[in-house]
């Protein structure tokens, strides 16, 4: 456990959340789900953590595994294709996690998500954040649109509106 990661995830907290992703950043992350989602038969979420507090940051929780828990608590795995994909953001330590449903993920595969991750990592870097997610929802969107393209209406079976955590 790494003191000077304790003190950044205690320091930032869920302030920096809410500097970052204002309402008006969050209501157009949402409006690119929302388009993204007209595109294929997938079911895309953004989540974005401050900062890990609480057991998680004592036990040193890596991002990866936060996202895993977070995947499971919102039932992005509960789609009718086995295609729902989640983009978590863990602010504090400026670490984005693809997690996505077996459907999806046995077709994109570790190597494709990561590169999405990385892109998005570059722009965060620059202080491009608004910029970052919306370029990793057309990212996810292009892999679920090639994997599972529109067949007639499908329902939206999870929420478009991102969480903030």
């Amino acid at each position: 456990m790494s003191i000077k990661r304790i003190t950044r995830h205690l320091l930032q907290h869920q302030w920096r959340a809410k500097q970052v992703f204002t309402p008006r950043v969050l209501d157009r992350i949402e409006q690119a789900i929302k388009q993204s989602e007209t595109t294929h038969s997938g079911q895309v979420r953004f989540v974005v953590e401050g900062a890990l507090d609480g057991r998680p940051l004592f036990r040193n929780q890596p991002a990866r595994e936060r996202a895993l828990d977070v995947f499971s608590h919102l039932r992005i795995w509960d789609t009718s294709n086995n295609n729902g994909v989640l983009i978590y953001l863990l602010l504090a330590d400026r670490d984005v996690e693809i997690v996505a449903d077996r459907g999806i993920d046995a077709k994109v595969g570790a190597a494709g998500w990561e590169k999405i991750c990385r892109e998005m990592e570059t722009e965060f870097r620059a202080g491009r954040f608004e910029h970052g997610v919306i370029k990793g929802i057309e990212a996810v969107s292009r892999e679920l649109a090639r994997h599972f393209p529109p067949r007639g209406p499908h329902p939206n079976e999870l929420p478009d509106k991102p969480v903030v955590m």
